[in-house]
């Protein structure tokens, strides 16, 4: 995982020089700390989705931008069993990771979705919520999950889905003490 946060920090920092912004604008522009950036950026810690969603909007720039590692050709195919990990999600500072993505998109450099077979682990529950601009939509395998949209809650079952606009706040969380399984795309205009 360390790895993957060291190679995510080279990129931000590339592409934030590239466009000639200074940390400290890019902490004003996504309301990210100063510090957090800094480490980021260094490798020494594994930013989840909501930051690296906040600092691509910030730069102009694809999600997939930092976290593809090579380049493919049409049609991209990614097999289950050759699927990893690209990023985690934490439910608040002292939170275990509760969402861990794998990224389906990965490699193909003219996307405009994220598509992620995500799972949803029961440990981490708070009341994180996320908004970002663009739409979700979310198709359950395994599990069950609730969906807090605005004031709403929504229990999904296995073939269960949901299409929501993302600037509304929003969290997704395992119901029950079993993870689940899903699938999620994210458009970011």
């Amino acid at each position: 995982m360390r790895e993957q946060g060291e190679k995510i920090g080279k990129r931000v920092k590339k592409f934030r020089e590239l466009k000639g912004i200074s940390l400290e604008e890019l902490s004003s522009r996504t309301g990210l700390s100063l510090s957090f950036l800094e480490e980021m950026e260094k490798g020494t810690i594994f930013p989840s989705l909501g930051p690296i969603l906040k600092i691509a909007r910030a730069l102009g720039t694809r999600l997939g931008t930092f976290i593809d590692d090579y380049l493919s050709e049409d049609p991209l195919v990614v097999r289950g069993k050759d699927r990893e990990m690209e990023i985690s999600a934490f439910r608040g500072k002292a939170s275990p990771i509760s969402l861990r993505f794998y990224s389906l998109g990965r490699g193909k450099t003219d996307r405009h979705m994220e598509p992620f077979f995500v799972e949803v682990l029961p440990e981490a529950r708070d009341d994180d919520f996320s908004t970002h601009e663009g739409e979700e939509f979310i198709v359950v395998l395994e599990g069950e999950i609730e969906v807090t949209y605005g004031e709403e809650k929504y229990v999904l079952e296995p073939g269960d889905s949901i299409y929501y606009n993302s600037a509304v706040p929003h969290k997704v969380c395992a119901v029950g003490d079993m993870p689940a399984r899903i699938y999620a795309v994210l458009y970011l205009p």
